[in-house]
């Protein structure tokens, strides 16, 4: 069987060190940093460090794959399916793990379809690390069981979804207006209480009203996860406010955090490893003299 991505950041890039050597002869790559002469040396060395090939275009790298994964940004998974239609193999099955509305996915599903290829919806539902390959996966489509079976045998964690394509992404949509939307409002309320000097009351308060939660390491490390993905989590929430209006339902705060998460991510500030032990005020530190150079018009 031989396996090829459509895109290698971090997801695609995740899966493939889980499987370790074992299966990367059977793995091509292509990602749309190779046509950048100034991005172009990041994929060749994350595949030649993965042990897999590298391929110069998308056709080289779907030549005669039999299971695709395509790993790109929200903002250009349709796209993506469109750009491949043509060069894919009868049969082929085309896995789509890209975090998009279910209106974007059956979009691209009537592309792959019309070209003979297999369309699965796949949502990832944790971070990729540091789960690797078996990161929780929802299945959903015509093709879910037994694509289900295939993913299995890698091995992979899928569940299968019962309906059609869309439904495995309804649940991520939905679960991320909470998700994201929880990491754009603590950072306007940690960035808040470190420009009035109350951090320590206020995370203090919110310990005694959700003693649950470890406020000081969780705004840290939602702090963390907006600078170092929050242009990818921006795209996503665009989708999410898609989702919500194809249900005809208004999207005001996922629309915020859409602006929060890209506004923190273009702060250009670089986060330390292990956020959660540096805190939050560190954090809001780092990235208030930002937002405040860039306030919203």
């Amino acid at each position: 069987m031989k396996i090829a991505f459509v895109g290698l950041g971090e997801a695609g890039s995740a899966l493939v060190k889980g499987w370790g050597e074992a299966r990367a002869n059977q793995i091509s790559a292509y990602d749309i940093k190779l046509d950048d002469p100034a991005t172009a040396d990041e994929i060749k060395i994350r595949c030649s460090d993965l042990g897999i090939t590298c391929c110069k275009n998308l056709g080289q790298a779907l030549v005669g794959a039999d299971l695709i994964f395509c790993t790109v940004t929200a903002d250009q998974a349709v796209n993506a399916a469109k750009a491949a239609a043509p060069e894919l193999g009868q049969g082929a099955i085309w896995c789509d793990l890209n975090s998009c509305a279910p209106s974007s996915k059956g979009k691209s599903a009537e592309v792959i379809e019309a070209a003979g290829g297999r369309y699965v919806d796949v949502a990832v539902m944790s971070p990729v690390h540091p789960k690797l390959n078996m990161v929780p996966l929802l299945v959903a489509g015509p093709h879910a069981i037994d694509t289900a079976k295939l993913l299995e045998s890698l091995p992979m964690s899928p569940r299968v979804i019962d309906g059609p394509v869309g439904a495995a992404s309804s649940i991520k949509m939905i679960r991320s207006i909470m998700v994201k939307g929880l990491e754009a409002l603590t950072a306007e309320c940690t960035l808040a209480a470190v420009a009035a000097g109350v951090e320590e009351e206020v995370l203090g308060s919110l310990m005694k009203s959700h003693p649950g939660t470890d406020w000081d390491a969780q705004a840290a490390y939602n702090f963390e996860r907006s600078i170092v993905h929050g242009v990818r989590r921006a795209a996503e929430m665009e989708e999410v406010v898609k989702t919500l209006s194809d249900l005809g339902l208004p999207g005001d705060m996922t629309s915020s955090t859409v602006l929060w998460q890209r506004r923190i991510a273009n702060t250009g500030v670089k986060s330390p490893k292990d956020a959660r032990s540096v805190g939050a005020k560190t954090m809001a530190e780092l990235v208030l003299p930002k937002v405040k150079q860039n306030p919203p018009s």
